[in-house]
């Protein structure tokens, strides 16, 4: 189909698209879950700010002022993204417009990355590396996965596929919340309580931040974490960099207060080419490429469409993945 040949259509796609795969395979794949619907897709600003302005049913990375500004007739806007932090929610909200975000699009692959982060440094594939780049053949000592202690902050689809995706491996998993009382998939659940988040601490060999940057969450790990964390602790981080104190983790590096870190987002992100992070030999940094996945797409168009059917249904129920 192509764009601009038709006047109505059921849903826009807006014209950014996420991990360097092309905006319009999610249209294509949008078309393909909803076969009966017309699925237009914006590929330039001027396209978006001419056709948002009789769409009722908008989907895309981002949502910019001009656009926003144009859109006359705006009941929903399906957020391609599992944050929504940088929409402009308080006009979303002054204009009874809906949102959903993409909430559990990567669960397998992020859980993946960790279980991965987690095998790379107990069976301490970074020295093998080391060694082989050097060519030489001598035998280190590593660690068993199982038998140990992994705490999990947050628990939500990101937490969940992670404690999924630990459960063959014999570990006792602690989860952090901020609503303990719920409970969760982990063998404990605690909440931010100090306290209590310090004495897990006490007791962990990985922790896994999972979480979103809150008021909460910011600065979360700090000096006074990694100074009771055991020294043999690996932290493992895929939620955003602030949540971790970037001077006190490389105070616990230099001082050999943790094993090692495994740092998906920093704090600065980018991380500049000289900062001291880059140094560490038991530092793992991916450039916050764990929410990549092929199936990135595949995984949004399920939900957005289904999302549709509700949506048109028009009987008051709750859409799937609902934020405002």
């Amino acid at each position: 189909m192509s764009e601009g040949n038709t006047d109505e259509f059921d849903v826009l796609v807006l014209r950014k698209g996420t991990h360097g795969i092309p905006i319009e395979q999610y249209a294509a794949t949008l078309r393909e879950r909803l076969p009966d619907r017309t699925v237009r897709l914006a590929r330039t600003p001027a396209q978006e700010r001419a056709l948002i302005e009789d769409a009722e049913f908008v989907t895309g990375m981002l949502l910019e002022d001009g656009v926003l500004e144009a859109a006359a007739n705006l009941k929903l806007f399906a957020c391609a993204y599992a944050g929504t932090g940088h929409l402009p929610m308080d006009q979303l909200e002054e204009r009874d417009v809906a949102v959903t975000n993409a909430s559990g699009v990567h669960g397998p692959n992020i859980g993946e990355h960790v279980l991965g982060a987690m095998l790379h440094f107990t069976r301490r594939f970074h020295v093998g590396q080391r060694q082989q780049a050097r060519r030489e053949w001598r035998h280190y000592q590593a660690h068993e996965l199982q038998g140990s202690t992994v705490t999990i902050v947050g628990l939500g689809a990101i937490g969940q596929a992670i404690t999924e995706r630990l459960e063959p491996f014999g570990v006792d998993t602690i989860g952090v919340r901020y609503t303990p009382e719920k409970g969760g998939p982990t063998d404990e659940v605690i909440g931010f309580d100090g306290d209590a988040f310090h004495e897990a601490l006490a007791r962990t060999d990985y922790l896994v931040l999972a979480c979103p940057l809150t008021e909460t969450t910011r600065g979360l790990v700090g000096r006074e974490e990694l100074l009771t964390i055991d020294p043999e602790a690996v932290l493992v981080n895929i939620a955003r960099g602030p949540v971790v104190d970037t001077d006190a983790l490389l105070e616990a590096l230099r001082g050999n207060q943790i094993r090692g870190a495994s740092l998906d987002v920093t704090d600065p992100e980018p991380l500049p080419e000289d900062h001291p992070l880059w140094n560490f030999g038991n530092v793992q940094i991916t450039p916050h490429n764990a929410g990549h996945t092929p199936k990135y797409y595949d995984r949004l168009a399920d939900i957005v469409a289904e999302n549709v059917e509700r949506f048109d249904a028009g009987d008051g129920a709750e859409l799937r993945n609902q934020v405002l």
